[in-house]
This record gives structure tokens, sequence and C-alpha cells, in this order.
């Protein structure tokens, strides 16, 4: 019970994190030539998804062994977040807007998180 609390924990907190940094208004970020030549934004995002699967994904499985259809089910919900918060962004972050190129990333990080955590889950490795 302890292992899944904590698990949880850490998923809430990685959501609650990365929903706060969704939230910032543009001008709260730097104004930097050379974050647009690296795509800093995009690989942002893409680790951000990543860590959010895998850790959601380990927070359902905390309690007990599940089949491959929740991990697929997670993210995809995952990415339905990052989909909807473009949205929000866009409509109602002074300073954002909304970017397909984040929806792409958002979409390689959930599936980079998904790979990680089915390779962990067919070594039967404990998430």
């Amino acid at each position: 019970m302890q292992r899944k609390r904590l698990a949880v924990w850490f998923a809430m907190t990685w959501f609650i994190m990365t929903t706060v940094l969704l939230c910032l208004p543009g001008s709260a970020f730097p104004k930097q030539n050379w974050f647009d030549k690296i795509w800093l934004d995009k690989w942002v995002h893409l680790g951000l998804f990543a860590v959010m699967v895998v850790l959601w994904c380990r927070a359902i499985t905390a309690a007990e062994n599940r089949n491959n259809s929740i991990f697929l089910q997670i993210t995809f919900y995952v990415f339905l977040y990052g989909v909807v918060m473009e949205f929000v962004q866009k409509n109602f972050i002074p300073n954002r807007s909304f970017d397909v190129g984040d929806i792409v990333s958002d979409l390689i990080g959930s599936a980079i998180g998904l790979f990680v955590v089915m390779r962990w889950h067919k070594k039967n490795r404990p998430l």
C-alpha cells in the first residue's frame, strides 16, 4: 500500500508541475535565440510527457500486474492532456499560442514513455 501511495504521489506531483509549467505566461520565459535553434521547447515537451506516461503507468500498476491495454490507455490520455493544454495556452494564457510542434513533441514523448514501460513490463520488472 505504501508503494502505491508513493507512486501516485510522484505521478500527481509531476502532473501538477507540468500543468504549472504549461500555464506560465509567455513573458516568464527567456527570449534567447539559441533556444529556438536547438528546439529547447520541443525537447522539454518530449521529456515532460515521456516521464508522465512512465509515472502514471507505474502508479496504476503498483498494486497489481495489469495487461498492456492499460498502458495504451494511459498514453492516450496523457497525449490528450497535451492537446487540451495547447488549447488552454491559446485561449487563456497570456503571450502563449497554439503550437502543432508542441503536440507532435507531446506525442513522441508519450510514445517514448510507452516504449519504456512496455520494455520494463515485458521483462517482468516492477515499474
